[in-house]
Parts: C-alpha cells; structure tokens; sequence
C-alpha cells in the first residue's frame, strides 16, 4: 500500500528515521512508558481484546475465569456477604462471578471503556468500581476481606511504586484480610531480546493499514524487560510509539516486598496449583496475610 499524499510520503520517512535513531539499548521505563489505557480510544479498543473470546491475551476466556474465581474463594476463604477489592479489575468478568457468589466487589481501573462496561455488565450484582490510577487509589479503610491483583499487572510498575500500591492495598484490607497477587514466574520470564513485524488493520492498535514494528529487550541490572512498538499508519504516514516494561521478581524478592507492605503470612502457590488454565505454568500466586 502506497501513502496516498506527498505529505504522507514524508511522514513515512520521517517515521522511518525516527525508528532509525531511537535509544539503543532501550532501558526499563525511561525509554518506554506504560501503555495508554486512560485515553478514551485507546481504552475502547483495549475493551474489545479484553472481550474477545478467541484469545486470551487480554483477559482469560470465561471457562478459566470461572475455575479460577473457584479456586480465589477457596485461598481467600470468602464468603457471601464478604468484600473483594479488585485491583486493575479491568472490564468487570471476575467481579461478575464473585458478585453471583454473594461477594461484594469494589474495582479500581484506569480504562474508561473497561469502567463503563464493568458497571453495566454488573448491574444488579453488589458490585461497585471506581476509574483511577492505582498508583494513586486511596482505599484506605475500605475494610475488604479480602484483594486480588491478576494477570500481571503487578510488574508493569517500577518497583517502587509496585511496592507503594502494596502498601496502600494494604491499608484497603481490614486485620486478617488476604491479598492475592498473580505474578510471572522468575525462572519462565523472557529474559531474550528480539524483534519482530507484521501488518494488519484492526484490533489493538488502530482501526486503519499499519505496519507494526515491535522489539523486546531484556536488562540484566534491573532485572526487567521493556518492549517498543512502531505503529505506522499505512494510509497516512503517521507513526505512534508504545512501550511496556516488566519487572522480573523471584519468589524471595516478591515475598519480602510483601512484608515490606506489612503483610505478615506468604503463600506461594507455583502455577495455580496445576489448575486447568491455558498458561498455568507461566504464573506464580501468592496470598498473603494483613
């Protein structure tokens, strides 16, 4: 596909050297932020993968959801008529299932889509969520039985303010309560640079022709991996730059971070205790006692 202007032609070629002159090596959060999810497209497009029961790489297809929430009510010991906060609760799935169970459910999410839609698909159940970056959510008091925090989205933080949000999930626990933190497994993280492309239209990064350019790159000292991704616009020549980073933590590190935040007890439970999930063996879940 050709640009359809002179102008876009340029853009083309200004994109191209802009890919050309980026920093190399990247490094962890300097040189890619987070992904957009608070800007109102980018947060609509994020809900359709989150919906998209054909993958699972936004959110688990509702099977697995289903197994999981049946294992968390067991680990939390939660009861109907108990609270849940649900940190990052996305688009609202596992707070439907733990709302049918008799649990309340409060969610903090930074997408807007996501927000809109969990209050919706929630109506009627005892359910409530809040838009807000986690990194500044004041929940204290909130007296919850019980947290989780799935699917990752722990280690997209610096460590720093990973080990704030501890704190202040912490506080949003009442005495005894359970946090349950789904983090990658230290031993299976990617810790390989590479690079790939492909072309498409639609999905995640735009309803237009694109190129994507994507790179991954893993750093040794900080022990965290930071991915770039060059979208250009096939029609118009424009280019838009994502980056993720991820930070690696083992068992011993996660667990005294968890203390840190004033948790008490850890448990570790490596795969999900070999439930029947697709990517079981990628995670480690911790619970760990207020």
């Amino acid at each position: 596909m050709q640009p359809n202007t002179p102008e876009a032609a340029s853009r083309v070629a200004a994109a191209l050297r802009q890919i050309y002159d980026r920093p190399q090596p990247p490094v962890p959060w300097r040189d890619s932020g987070n992904l957009p999810w608070d800007e109102p497209e980018f947060s609509q497009r994020m809900l359709r993968e989150h919906l998209d029961q054909s993958h699972g790489a936004a959110s688990r297809r509702t099977a697995e959801i289903r197994a999981q929430v049946q294992q968390m009510v067991t680990w939390l010991s939660l009861t109907p008529g108990q609270r849940l906060f649900d940190v990052t609760c996305g688009p609202g799935l596992y707070a439907a299932e733990f709302g049918r169970r008799g649990v309340a459910v409060t969610g903090v999410d930074f997408g807007p889509a996501s927000i809109a839609y969990a209050r919706a698909h929630c109506a009627g159940l005892p359910c409530e969520f809040h838009l807000g970056d986690v990194r500044q959510m004041d929940f204290a008091g909130l007296d919850a039985d019980a947290a989780i925090y799935l699917y990752g989205q722990f280690t997209v933080l610096k460590p720093a303010e990973a080990a704030d949000v501890l704190r202040r999930t912490h506080a949003a626990l009442k005495p005894g309560g359970r946090l349950l933190l789904e983090v990658l497994d230290d031993d299976l993280f990617d810790k390989k640079n590479g690079a790939w492309w492909y072309t498409d239209q639609g999905g995640l990064w735009g309803d237009f022709p694109y190129l994507h350019l994507g790179e991954r790159a893993w750093d040794p000292e900080q022990r965290a991996a930071v991915e770039r991704f060059h979208i250009l616009n096939l029609e118009t020549g424009e280019m838009h730059v994502y980056g993720l980073s991820d930070q690696a933590y083992t068992v011993a590190q996660m667990t005294e971070m968890l203390h840190g935040a004033g948790f008490g007890q850890v448990e570790t439970h490596p795969a999900w205790d070999d439930l029947a999930l697709k990517d079981a063996q990628e995670w480690v879940v911790y619970v760990a006692r207020r």
